[in-house]
């Protein structure tokens, strides 16, 4: 009797939903718990900060320590589990589960050893805290990173277009057509914005040369946030929403044909923007319905657009148009 290997199949809906907000509970527990145990040896300031010797140099209010770690605890959780619950399944891959327990285990354990620190002391300031304690924290985040993109399961693999499978578009002889529609990323547009923000504040404020590279940064992020995809008689091009020049094309006479499919982010390309694969490349700007372009190389290109279906079957249509007049 054959028996599946552990971690092995896509794990999918709420049980990764769970996964994904477990450590962050976990951690909150963990540190409410050892407090409740401690607060009646706790003083009022907190040693929260050592130096390299391990000798507390920085203190806290115990109910401002215990509030901002909490808080920024369940809003990390909460913000991880929004994200897997309406994210597809690569778009909430194990990359954010993993690095979600990864998170939650680095703040957790340093936070629990200070409450323990300070409820061994007789006062704030003779709390020690040793810095070889660093490496153990930092050893159980990875450790705690991998068990969670271990429990998260694979992604599930994205499926290769098949030859022939893509439509046509029923045009007549004499009739001809285009297709263009905006594709964008809110994220990127938000971290264009404060990129841009944070050039204009560090060139006001210290030094314009560190400023203006920020600004050029930001840009950048924010042309490539919206942009503009074409199907027309001269292939498939990509342009910046608020521009008219074109920063990539893919003329007709590359393609072997065009197809469209579901595209997941992080198990096809392991991120967003312009990205390079070995085998495929493309512009991301989200996971869902997209145009893939099949060339005579054998490599992919990848498109993630609304009405992705439309463009592929026009894209086929036009070369089929093409192939004669080219000798094929």
């Amino acid at each position: 009797m054959k028996t599946a290997a552990p971690f092995t199949r896509p794990v999918t809906g709420s049980l990764r939903v769970a996964i994904a907000l477990f450590p962050f509970l976990a951690a909150v527990a963990v540190v409410a718990g050892i407090h409740l145990k401690v607060a009646d040896r706790l003083t009022d300031p907190l040693a929260t900060h050592f130096d390299v010797r391990g000798e507390a140099d920085g203190f806290t209010s115990v109910q401002g320590f215990l509030t901002g770690t909490l808080l920024i605890l369940a809003l990390l959780g909460a913000g991880s589990a929004v994200f897997v619950h309406r994210g597809r399944p690569a778009a909430s891959g194990r990359w954010v589960i993993g690095t979600g327990w990864g998170i939650a285990a680095t703040l957790a354990l340093p936070t629990s050893l200070t409450l323990l620190a300070n409820a061994h002391a007789d006062r704030p300031e003779s709390a020690r805290l040793p810095m070889w304690l660093v490496a153990v924290v930092l050893a159980v985040g990875v450790a705690a990173g991998a068990l969670g993109w271990l429990l998260a399961g694979p992604e599930p693999r994205p499926q290769p277009p098949r030859p022939g499978a893509a439509p046509r578009l029923d045009l007549g002889p004499g009739e001809s057509a285009g297709w263009t529609r905006t594709a964008g990323s809110p994220l990127l547009v938000a971290v264009g914005l404060l990129t841009v923000c944070g050039g204009l504040f560090l060139g006001i404020t210290d030094d314009w040369l560190a400023g203006g590279l920020l600004l050029a940064v930001g840009a950048v992020t924010g042309a490539m946030a919206s942009v503009r995809v074409t199907v027309d008689r001269r292939g498939l091009a990509l342009a910046p929403a608020l521009l008219p020049y074109a920063f990539r094309r893919i003329p007709l006479d590359r393609v072997a044909e065009a197809t469209s499919r579901n595209v997941h982010i992080a198990a096809e390309f392991g991120g967003w923007g312009y990205r390079v694969r070995h085998n495929r490349s493309g512009l991301v700007l989200r996971s869902g319905e997209g145009i893939v372009l099949r060339l005579h190389s054998g490599r992919e290109f990848v498109v993630t657009v609304d009405d992705a279906a439309t463009a592929a079957a026009l894209f086929n249509t036009l070369l089929d148009r093409a192939r004669p007049s080219r000798g094929d």
